[in-house]
């Protein structure tokens, strides 16, 4: 074998391992691109309306495939899009679902949904009161929509000021904190 030959066996062997070396890395990136959009995305929380739930700093893991199986129930802790601010994800849970009525009493400062005050332990025993806002009560969720609320009551621009989610905006069901490692835990 001549030295052009095996010049050109090892140009050859180069450009496989260069081609080899793109179509892997194409691979990863469409890889990571599927598994973000349809199965799961990752949040840093960036304010205190799910404390003590979620703390302010926390990285949530956020799973899409529940709600292609099934709509968000009342008790879901969900992801959707910012109905002020385009681009812009948040996490609240989800209080009622459409058809169902919410009513906040200031006097008690409770939330009724269908009549009924709910049980929320994870308030940790803070108050609902009204926001000053356009919505009005009794209010009953349209359809395709949910009514959602923070757990931090006093620090959480929810539903009772911008009003019902669509479920369109609804990007996933957040399912566990995965840091700082000594908040690790299922979200419930």
């Amino acid at each position: 074998m001549d030295s052009g030959q095996h010049a050109d066996r090892q140009r050859s062997g180069i450009l496989r391992t260069f081609i080899g070396l793109l179509v892997m890395v194409a691979f990863v990136f469409g890889l990571s691109w599927a598994l973000r959009t349809y199965v799961f995305q990752t949040y840093e929380i960036p304010s205190g309306s799910m404390e003590s739930t979620i703390m302010t700093g926390d990285m949530v893991f956020a799973e899409k495939v529940s709600y292609y199986l099934r709509d968000p129930e009342p008790g879901d802790i969900v992801t959707f899009q910012d109905p002020e601010i385009p681009g812009r994800i948040l996490i609240k849970r989800c209080i009622a679902v459409a058809g169902q009525t919410v009513e906040i009493n200031d006097e008690d400062g409770l939330v009724y949904v269908d009549g009924r005050p709910l049980s929320e332990p994870y308030t940790r025993g803070l108050p609902s009161y009204q926001l000053q806002s356009d919505v009005s009560y009794p209010y009953t969720v349209p359809e395709d929509s949910i009514w959602v609320m923070g757990d931090n009551r006093t620090n959480s621009q929810d539903s009772r000021y911008f009003g019902s989610v669509p479920m369109s905006s609804v990007t996933g069901r957040g399912a566990f904190i995965y840091w700082p490692f000594d908040h690790f835990g299922m979200l419930n």
